[in-house]
């Protein structure tokens, strides 16, 4: 074994990527009534336009979970046609924000699966938050939203950003609502949909209406599972075999760790890989938490994950459970290509990047540590390997984007590999700290790493 050669391996991705469906199906049509009645109006800013990658996805899909999906809509917002329209005619537009320049889309690009490219999002006036913005694709899957949980709903979610200040900075979601009822077109389709002047719970309810429809799959893997035994490259199988054997990934991108999961690939539930906890003093954050943060107030919680240090404790600030103190949601890894950069915080570059954290059990100083990272001792190739099956999970959609990162990230990871200590990924697992705190006590240094 010879940890630190390269094998060419690159070609075959590429070559799996390519045998992706060209066919992508044009979703419902009806949400046009409006389209172009406002598109001039926004103001300026950066916000991604709508367009066909933001349509609502045909649930013709392959691999598509069918029940799952018609299950995922609440019985007091059920999902028409005309609800989906006005959902998404919002989600493009900057009128939702207080000075006009940001929209749900500027964090949430359909160009790059829903994502924004960047570490941290950025809101009104240049603000930078604290959180990698997550994909909306296959969130109505999620049994919570946010890195942290703090949303049980898409609704939920909709409305935090909206008023927060390092985000869209509306003073309140009324101010919301009053510059979007001042256009004759949403009042008119606000009562077309809802059979009422525009309201906030309204308005929420249109946006998750139109994020319930971005399910994403129809990838090569879906191909494979689904009988095309030629549709993913050898190398992307070996990396499916890995994902659930000594890469150990399963652990947390399954429902279970005794059954494969080829649709999901997410536990539903949080954990601590320690990431960014080593360059944050968590215990005297987590004791300011306890005094300041009221977790059964969500707009505290928000405002404190997206605009402060303690964004660090991710869940903790939701429960106060010292168990959860670092720990953030698994994400989906369908179209993860397309999402970099990686974790809650953008910290990785590259899939390689955040392979190699994995490989070397990072975070071992992490005393809150998940007790299910440890190194792994994966070879060169077998990383590769692992990266070649996760971009099988490309769906067909995102084929040239997905082709084009792929190159991208690999020809970055042939000269700069941060994340990369091959001898402590072949090293056993170090001892681990055990879990103290103690507010009364001074507050410690950071733990350093």
């Amino acid at each position: 074994m010879r940890p630190h050669s390269y094998k060419p391996f690159h070609i075959v991705l590429l070559l799996g990527l390519a045998l992706m469906s060209v066919v992508y199906e044009s979703a419902i049509s009806a949400n046009r009534t409006f389209e172009a009645s406002s598109q001039t109006e926004r103001g300026p800013g950066p916000i991604p336009p709508d367009g066909l990658l933001a349509r609502p996805k045909s649930l013709q899909q392959i691999g598509v979970p069918v029940e799952a999906t018609r299950a995922a809509a609440p019985s007091d917002n059920p999902q028409t046609p005309e609800k989906i329209a006005l959902g998404e005619k919002l989600f493009f537009d900057g009128r939702l924000s207080v000075d006009g320049t940001v929209a749900c889309s500027t964090c949430h690009d359909p160009a790059r699966a829903f994502t924004d490219g960047r570490p941290v999002s950025i809101g009104v006036n240049g603000r930078a938050g604290q959180r990698n913005s997550p994909t909306i694709l296959n969130a109505l899957y999620n049994v919570a939203q946010f890195w942290d949980g703090r949303a049980k709903t898409l609704e939920e979610q909709a409305a935090l950003p909206i008023i927060n200040p390092s985000e869209m900075g509306q003073p309140s979601l009324d101010a919301a609502v009053a510059r979007i009822a001042a256009v004759p077109e949403y009042e008119q389709a606000f009562r077309r949909v809802f059979g009422r002047a525009p309201d906030g719970t309204d308005l929420v309810r249109a946006i998750a209406a139109y994020e319930r429809t971005q399910f994403s799959f129809d990838s090569p893997f879906d191909r494979f599972t689904a009988g095309d035994k030629n549709a993913i490259s050898e190398s992307a199988k070996r990396g499916w075999n890995l994902f659930n054997t000594k890469a150990r990934c399963n652990k947390c991108h399954a429902l279970t760790e005794q059954t494969r999961d080829p649709v999901f690939f997410m536990d539903k539930d949080f954990h601590n890989i320690g990431i960014g906890i080593l360059r944050h003093n968590v215990v005297a954050e987590a004791c300011k938490a306890e005094t300041e943060i009221n977790s059964g107030n969500t707009i505290d919680v928000d405002r404190a994950a997206i605009q402060s240090d303690m964004s660090v404790l991710g869940r903790f600030l939701v429960t106060k459970k010292d168990s959860d103190i670092a720990s953030f949601k698994t994400p989906s890894l369908r179209n993860v290509l397309i999402t970099a950069p990686y974790f809650h915080d953008g910290s990785q570059a590259t899939l390689w990047d955040a392979m190699d954290h994995y490989n070397k059990g990072d975070g071992i100083k992490d005393p809150w540590l998940d007790e299910d990272m440890q190194p792994l001792a994966l070879s060169e190739s077998e990383i590769d390997d692992v990266v070649a099956f996760l971009a099988s999970l490309t769906s067909a959609q995102y084929k040239k984007a997905g082709m084009k990162e792929l190159e991208r990230q690999h020809s970055i990871s042939r000269t700069s590999r941060p994340q990369r200590d091959t001898a402590r990924a072949f090293s056993p697992k170090p001892v681990q700290p055990k879990p103290t705190r103690n507010c009364a006590a001074t507050v410690p240094e950071a733990i350093p790493k």
